[in-house]
């Protein structure tokens, strides 16, 4: 992308002349673009609805993939969407304020679900699970409409890595968020194209970028969470031994059916002394692994 004032995009105006910032915007766009590559995500000429919260997230999920869109390198066309939930607080006019600045075709959707949420959970639950579900439904409805094929989502690796600790840890099964997948209808792909970015580059690049954060806890129902707990476990990892969380993502690329439990993926049964697992002399662990 070539930043002559002309050339430049208004999503990255007020982008720093810095070393620094000129790296970490290159380093989110190339992994956004492998990503979308090594999952197979482009189909040439659709279109995409990416969904936009106001959060640090989706700013940097729709500043990455307009750059690769204005490159050439993504051909898709974009329709950024924010639902509006009805929680109280809600700043109703900065993100339309914000794409309309920025040239960014757009729809936004008032859907006051968080009454819903407040009337059906328990006092002293959550709202995030209920709320996940009616806004994913929703958004579902706002992309079949629009003509979308596919429903972008702003979670990045951390969210990822998150989610595979709190199934291992409260739901008894190796899962996570996948990069890619059909919703349940069959109509429509959901996408995470930040799935290789940490949470650490889209919080300084949206805050470098001056971009307008809404906090995601306007509801109140944040403290105490499951997935509070798993980050700040990650983070005293990482702080002990930095790159920890890396190399624990890369293992979720990285699986050896044949070295875990499950029959269905892998005919313990029938396996014969003639045959080899998948690695024979698997490495051992040490404490400086």
């Amino acid at each position: 992308m070539l930043d002559q004032p002309k050339d430049i995009h208004p999503l990255f105006e007020h982008a720093p002349d810095t070393t620094e910032f000129k790296k970490l915007r290159k380093r989110i766009v190339r992994e956004t673009r492998a990503a979308i590559d090594d999952f197979g995500m482009i189909e040439r000429g659709a279109k995409w609805l990416i969904c936009l919260s106001g959060g640090k997230d989706s700013y940097t999920l729709l500043a990455a993939l307009t750059e690769l869109q204005w490159r050439g390198l993504l051909p898709v066309e974009i329709l950024a969407c924010n639902l509006d939930q009805g929680q109280p607080g809600f700043p109703a006019t900065v993100l339309p304020d914000f794409l309309d600045r920025m040239g960014v075709p757009h729809r936004i959707e008032y859907q006051d679900t968080y009454s819903i949420v407040v009337d059906k959970v328990p006092e002293g639950r959550t709202y995030c699970a209920l709320c996940s579900r009616l806004r994913r439904g929703n958004l579902y409805r706002i992309a079949r409409e629009e003509g979308c094929s596919a429903v972008v989502l702003g979670h990045h690796r951390d969210d990822i890595l998150e989610t595979f600790f709190l199934n291992l840890f409260h739901g008894s099964r190796l899962a996570t968020m996948p990069p890619k997948l059909v919703n349940e209808e069959g109509d429509l792909f959901v996408y995470r194209p930040l799935a290789y970015v940490a949470e650490a580059d889209c919080g300084k690049f949206a805050r470098d970028l001056q971009y307008p954060i809404i906090p995601c806890d306007l509801c109140g129902s944040q403290d105490g969470l499951q997935r509070q707990n798993v980050k700040e476990l990650l983070n005293s990892w990482e702080a002990k031994a930095p790159g920890r969380r890396q190399k624990m993502f890369r293992a979720l690329m990285n699986a050896r059916p044949s070295h875990l439990l499950d029959p269905k993926l892998f005919d313990f049964a029938g396996l014969s002394r003639e045959e080899k697992p998948f690695d024979e002399n698997p490495p051992q662990l040490t404490d400086e692994n």
